[in-house]
């Protein structure tokens, strides 16, 4: 039953964004781990898009952030005004107070503004004014942002990076896939039409069973060994850290979970290596590695690391 309502969910997202199964299996594989995505791409290829089909999908209360560069950290968090009339201060809060929140184009503003999103990516809660807020459950931010080396854009510092479960890239579509777009949009725009499949206490109850799939030691040993393989190679200068094996484990859950399994197998963690740990390495800027990337030291890794044989009746 679990499955059916995940695949029609799927389904509903194909809907508005056609040709990208992949990358919406990944995004909702970072929602059931109770992480957060960044999609990195070009502009108008449906990252925006993406997220408001998911929202709707889930028919939760979505949020979009657009990011400036003028913008403060008060106008992600929220901002207490003094009320004249009741002589008391009054909080009136941001848009990071909403179930599933898009924040675009996230690198367009300055870094002061990115660290706002900081502790509510990390432990779901912000602090205004000394008091400390729990966002309210299910939380899940998507954000976008352009290559950095497009115009009026700010590098995210490693400690943001860090905070995002996956990073994806959309791609532009293929040529029938654009195609179908066409059809879709000539008239009316198929978002509009999109209608709620699931609803946020049954998201959180999947987020509750993914936390049960299990882990066998061995697949444990096979994170741990590939993490530690990313801080020993040549070409890079900062490895992943703890959170990245942690959140390779969870997010190696919640696909096995989508998969209709309820144990991880090494290949799911394998699939999953490349979205979840390229963007937490730094490489070296050595001319020796100058074509060295953070997605090819990953593939490396992955041919060096051997895969542990796990049978499944011992799982």
């Amino acid at each position: 039953m679990i499955k059916e309502r995940l695949q029609l969910a799927i389904e509903n997202v194909e809907k508005v964004v056609v040709g990208k199964k992949e990358e919406i299996i990944l995004s909702l594989s970072a929602m059931l781990a109770g992480g957060h995505v960044l999609l990195e791409d070009v502009p108008g290829v449906g990252k925006t898009m993406l997220v408001k089909a998911i929202a709707r999908t889930l028919g939760a209360d979505f949020k979009r952030i657009q990011f400036t560069p003028d913008m403060l950290p008060s106008d992600v968090t929220g901002v207490s005004i003094y009320n004249q009339k009741t002589l008391s201060f009054e909080f009136r809060p941001g848009p990071i107070m909403a179930n599933v929140v898009l924040a675009d184009e996230i690198n367009r503003t300055s870094p002061k503004t990115q660290a706002a999103l900081l502790e509510a990516l990390e432990e779901g809660r912000v602090t205004i004014d000394g008091e400390t807020m729990v966002l309210s459950k299910p939380f899940f931010v998507m954000a976008t942002q352009n290559p950095i080396e497009y115009a009026g854009t700010y590098p995210l510092p490693e400690a943001q990076l860090d905070r995002f479960l996956l990073k994806l890239k959309i791609g532009y579509p293929t040529r029938e896939d654009e195609l179908e777009v066409l059809h879709r949009v000539e008239k009316s725009h198929p978002i509009d039409r999109l209608e709620s499949i699931l609803d946020l206490e049954a998201l959180v109850k999947m987020q509750e069973a993914v936390q049960r799939v299990y882990v066998d030691d061995l697949v444990k040993t096979y994170i741990i060994d590939v993490v530690n393989e990313t801080r020993d190679h040549k070409a890079v200068r900062l490895g992943v850290s703890p959170r990245g094996s942690i959140a390779l484990m969870k997010v190696a859950q919640a696909y096995a979970f989508l998969e209709d399994r309820d144990y991880v197998i090494p290949d799911d963690v394998k699939y999953l290596a490349p979205y979840v740990l390229s963007h937490r390495i730094i490489v070296k800027s050595d001319i020796n590695f100058s074509n060295t990337t953070q997605e090819s030291v990953v593939k490396d890794v992955l041919k060096r690391v051997s895969v542990p044989m796990v049978k499944k009746d011992g799982i």
